[in-house]
C-alpha cells in the first residue's frame, strides 16, 4: 500500500520532510515581524537593547521570543490546535518556535535553557480540552534541544479565560493562581505558551520562578499581540 505524502499546511503541496509541516517557500512567506524589544517583545526602536517601557518597568522575565503577531496564519493554527483538537499541528508549530529561538540565540546570544515549562491549565479545563496545547509544543522542543521538560507548574484555581478579560482584570485573575512543585534553583528556564497578550500570566509565573531561585526565564510563544 502506498502511503499518502505529507502536505504543507499552507500550499498543500507534498513535503520532502514530513515533520517540517511547511515547505521552504511558505516558510519564507510567513508575515514578517517589526523590530521588537528583546525583553518585552513589543515594537521598539532596537532589537538589541530594552525599550523605554522595560527600562521604566521591566517584566519579570529576561527575554521574549515569538513567531508572529496574532494574525493569520498563526492565529488560525493556534485556534485549530487549542479549540478544534487539530493536534497534528503541534510539531510544525514547535519547529517554528525552535527556528525563532535559534535566530535569537544567534543574533542576541540568548542562553540555551536547561528546563522547559509550560503555562498550565487548571485540571478542569485540561479535562475538558483533553490536553494542554503548550505542553504539546514543549515536548518536541525539549527533545530537539536535549533539555528537560517538566509539568511542574499547576493552577490553584479555575480562573476565567484570560482572553475574555480586560487588562486590569487579567492582572487580578492570575495573582496567586499558580503553584510551583519542582526545584528550579540555578536553572535557565524557557516558559512555553501559545499566545502572550498583556503578559500578566507570563509575568506572574516568571516572578514565582525567580523567587524560587531560577537563574533566568525566557518566554517562548507562537503569537505576541502587538
Amino acid at each position: 500500500m502506498l502511503s499518502m505524502p505529507a502536505l504543507c499546511w499552507l500550499c498543500r503541496l507534498p513535503l520532502s520532510v514530513a515533520a517540517h509541516g511547511l515547505c521552504s517557500v511558505c516558510l519564507r512567506t510567513l508575515p514578517a515581524l517589526p523590530v521588537l524589544c528583546p525583553r518585552c517583545g513589543l515594537p521598539a526602536a532596537s532589537a538589541r537593547i530594552s525599550c523605554g517601557r522595560c527600562l521604566r518597568a521591566p517584566p519579570h522575565w529576561q527575554a521574549l521570543i515569538c513567531v508572529s503577531d496574532y494574525q493569520p496564519p498563526l492565529r488560525r493554527w493556534v485556534h485549530q490546535l487549542k479549540f478544534y483538537r487539530i493536534t497534528a499541528l503541534r510539531v510544525m508549530l514547535a519547529r517554528l518556535l525552535l527556528l525563532s529561538w535559534l535566530d535569537a540565540h544567534r543574533r542576541r546570544g540568548l542562553v540555551r535553557p536547561d528546563l522547559l515549562l509550560c503555562v498550565p491549565l487548571h485540571k478542569v479545563r485540561a479535562c475538558q480540552r483533553g490536553y494542554n496545547q503548550a505542553a504539546l509544543l514543549a515536548k518536541p522542543l525539549a527533545r530537539w534541544l536535549g533539555c528537560e521538560f517538566h509539568e511542574g507548574l499547576h493552577r490553584r484555581r479555575h480562573n476565567a479565560l484570560q482572553h475574555r478579560l480586560s487588562a486590569s482584570q487579567r492582572r487580578r485573575n492570575v495573582c496567586g493562581a499558580f503553584r510551583l512543585e519542582i526545584d528550579v534553583r540555578g536553572r535557565h528556564i524557557a516558559l512555553i505558551d501559545d499566545v502572550v497578550t498583556t503578559g500578566h500570566t507570563a509575568g506572574e509565573i516568571s516572578r514565582i520562578l525567580l523567587a524560587h531561585g531560577a537563574a533566568s526565564v525566557q518566554i517562548w510563544c507562537l503569537c505576541r499581540t502587538l
